[in-house]
């Protein structure tokens, strides 16, 4: 098993409860860890066969910057089965928040 690390992947976002944060936007600081089993992919130097992180940031990426969601728990909830789901080589749940996913990643957000 190894890990891969994506830390602070800025974007600029309209997420929150307050009218505020929707009209004026605010910048979100993503953190992500995904457990891999490698299996042959670094014997065989097969991207394929792994977590390719600069999909996994396209990824979150795309989430981020779609539509609004007013608790980042949410958010953050569909960054982590959406990533879980795109690469199911990913290992066990490891997550800020109770879920009933089987494989997932550690996602933080944070705005400033």
């Amino acid at each position: 098993m190894y890990v891969i690390r994506m830390k602070n992947c800025a974007f600029f976002a309209r997420h929150g409860v307050l009218d505020e944060e929707e009209g004026l936007g605010q910048r979100f600081y993503v953190d992500a860890s995904l457990t891999v089993e490698p299996g042959r992919a670094l014997v065989d130097d097969a991207i394929g066969e792994t977590v390719n992180y600069g999909v996994a940031f396209t990824v979150i990426e795309e989430i981020i910057t779609g539509h609004r969601r007013f608790l980042i728990e949410a958010l953050a909830l569909e960054v982590a089965k959406a990533l879980s789901g795109r690469f199911p080589r990913s290992g066990k749940p490891r997550s800020p928040f109770a879920s009933p996913m089987r494989r997932c990643l550690a996602c933080s957000i944070t705005s400033r």
